[in-house]
This record gives C-alpha cells, structure tokens and sequence, in this order.
C-alpha cells in the first residue's frame, strides 16, 4: 500500500525547456558540448558545494566575453510555466491528507529565487509538502542512493509504502533498487494531475 508520494519538481509539476536552454547555452558559450568540468561544476553547485558567487565567477572566469547577468540568464533560460491546474491538484491531494506528500528536486539557488519570483502561488505549492527537499539545501543529488536513503530515514518510511515521481529515468531507476515504487513520467505525454488515472494500479 501506498502511503508516501515523493514528488520530482521540473518537468512535474513546472515546465522545463530543458533541449532549448542545451541549445542556447552551446550558442552562447560557443561550444559544441558541455565538457566534463562544466558537467561536475554544474553539480557541485546543485549540492550547494559551490556558492552562487562562486558559481557565476567559475562561469565568467572560464567565458570572460559574458557577464554574469547573462550566465544567469542562460542557467535559468530552462524554466517555462507552472499550469495552476497543477496548483489545484496537489492542494486537494493535500486537503484529503490521505498520503505523505514530500517534494524531492535537484535544483539550486538561482532556480529557486528565479521561480520564486515567478510563480506567484510558489509557497502555497510549498505549504502541500510535509517536506520540501532541495538538493542544494540538503547538500545531496539525486540519482545518488544516499538522498534516497535520506527521506527514508528522515521520514522513518519504507521504501516499498513510497512511490517516487520523476521525470529522469536515471533517477527512478536508482529509486527502485531500493524498493520504492516509481512513476518514470514523460512530461510531453503524461500530466501529473492524471496520477491516479496513469498509475490506478497502485492505489
């Protein structure tokens, strides 16, 4: 039985342009690929590892024809719209009190305050989650089996009464060898709103 929801943020419950910002970011940074350091860099700061200033001066430093304003521009170029039906959804799903509902997110410092301000309803959506996990506020980064390992001991839950959302399959994939129960969602096909319509077979 199920009794815990972790959910996944991007490309969830808020839209996520994730091949346009890839394709900007190239032709910003006139580059073919991102390398390895760009890569690990990116990760680091997800984990909270690297400060934002730290952040935005590796970026200058190593592409010092850009400003840090239009770094900024370019890391949160990712980041579309929030449906309010989405909203609605989670707000009855936590009105019926009938599950654990906690938020599980990669994200980071400048995606959250850039959200923030664009989102309007950002901490009633917040204030649905019996805990609202950032990767860089807790310092660790899905698909990693230590931040599932984290909510589980947190919580005092068992991952088989748990079922992860995530639209990544890498990190479904690391959740269900610990037992949970995971939903591998496409955000261009599958809406979270249709949950338990999509996924009936585990309620």
């Amino acid at each position: 039985m199920i009794k815990t929801i972790l959910f996944d943020f991007g490309d969830v419950f808020i839209n996520l342009d994730k091949q346009g910002a890839m394709e900007n970011v190239l032709e910003l940074f006139e580059i073919d690929e991102l390398s390895e350091d760009l890569i690990a860099i990116n990760t680091l700061y997800e984990q909270d590892l690297l400060s934002t200033e730290e952040f935005l001066d590796f970026y200058t430093e190593n592409f010092p024809k850009l400003s840090k304003q239009q770094i900024i521009e370019a890391w949160n170029y990712i980041i579309c719209d929030f449906p309010p039906n989405r909203l609605s959804f989670i707000e009855a799903l936590a009105k019926e009190n009938k599950y654990n509902l906690i938020l599980l997110s990669n994200t980071n410092e400048l995606h959250i305050d850039c959200i923030k301000k664009q989102v309007s309803f950002y901490n009633d959506f917040k204030s649905c989650f019996k805990h609202f996990y950032l990767s860089h506020e807790i310092m660790l980064r899905k698909p990693n089996t230590d931040i599932f390992e984290f909510v589980l001991n947190e919580n005092s839950l068992k991952a088989e009464e748990c079922l992860f959302i995530d639209d990544t399959l890498e990190n479904t994939e690391a959740a269900a060898k610990l037992g949970f129960h995971v939903w591998n969602n496409n955000p261009k096909t599958e809406d979270i709103v249709d949950l338990f319509m999509l996924k009936s077979d585990l309620f």
